[in-house]
């Protein structure tokens, strides 16, 4: 059976002609086209959820200081303010923000992580999968199943666009990865295929024009408090598609339509430091690197 689709609507006809979610149309496609058995697939997923979980909680227990010297310790100040019972976003959320920025914290210290779709957005996808799990009891039998979704999702960006900010700006970035939370999460909820899209295009199109301008040409800052920004972006998205709120725009026009904006964006504004927050005085006091 051919699994395989290039676009949100080929994958969207597939799901419903073999009555199937999303992540097992993109289960069965990486079992097909990758030659392995279903079990695998899995082992190999599993493997990746558990670097996903160990690098979200790490800094949490001991903090770590990044090697550009920017962030580091932000994830256990949130963690403590949710502990104090001082949060005003919420059990999913803030824990959701706190193991997002953790993920960066990681990354930025030269940790180990799962890109998702890059390492500069890689706290989108596991902080939400583990604020999802710890509040409604989910098994990681079925957080796997919503990482094959967000897989289908960041698979249709990198082939009809872009996942690049040098390419597309940071909404290439933290947008694909908040619109692969925001499927997973639609679907992990119960919801449709079509509400999965739904959620990811509404995520693209709430973080259209985000530039990319790491300070100092680091991914540490802001990327850490956009990863944070990512995951509150996905939970709205996810919530309206699951309420029955239906997307104008199809996921396949709006990646388009991201792609365009980012191609358009000036250079100083795709990851090479010369423009936006990277360009502020307090940022190149911070970082040492501005003349």
């Amino acid at each position: 059976m051919n699994m395989d689709f290039n676009s949100a609507e080929k994958l969207l006809e597939l799901c419903e002609q073999n009555q199937l979610p999303i992540s097992e149309v993109m289960r069965q496609r990486e079992c097909i086209l990758g030659e392995m058995p279903r079990d695998a697939a899995d082992h190999r997923m599993n493997k990746a959820w558990e670097i996903m979980r160990t690098s979200a909680t790490q800094p949490l227990k001991k903090p770590i200081k990044s090697m550009g010297g920017l962030i580091g310790g932000e994830a256990k100040k949130l963690e403590a303010h949710y502990g104090r019972k001082k949060s005003i976003c919420g059990d999913v959320l803030g824990k959701a923000m706190t193991y997002a920025m953790a993920v960066l914290e990681v990354n930025a210290s030269m940790g180990l992580i799962v890109a998702a779709p890059t390492a500069g957005s890689a706290g989108v996808v596991p902080g939400m999968m583990l604020a999802l799990q710890e509040c409604y009891r989910i098994s990681d039998q079925r957080i796997m199943d919503a990482l094959y979704n967000a897989g289908a999702v960041g698979y249709l960006a990198m082939r009809n666009a872009t996942v690049a900010g040098a390419v597309g700006g940071c909404q290439a970035e933290i947008g694909v990865a908040s619109a692969m939370a925001a499927s997973a999460a639609v679907e992990l909820m119960g919801g449709t295929p079509q509400q999965c899209l739904d959620a990811a295009s509404t995520v693209l199109m709430n973080m259209l024009g985000l530039v990319c301008d790491p300070v100092g040409g680091l991914v540490e800052y802001p990327c850490q408090n956009r990863n944070a920004a990512g995951v509150a972006n996905a939970l709205v998205a996810a919530e309206m598609a699951l309420s029955g709120i239906h997307q104008l725009i199809p996921f396949d026009q709006m990646l388009d339509t991201m792609y365009t904006v980012g191609r358009h964006l000036p250079a100083e504004l795709r990851e090479t430091a010369l423009g936006g927050c990277a360009a502020t005085p307090a940022a190149c006091a911070a970082c040492g690197h501005c003349g």
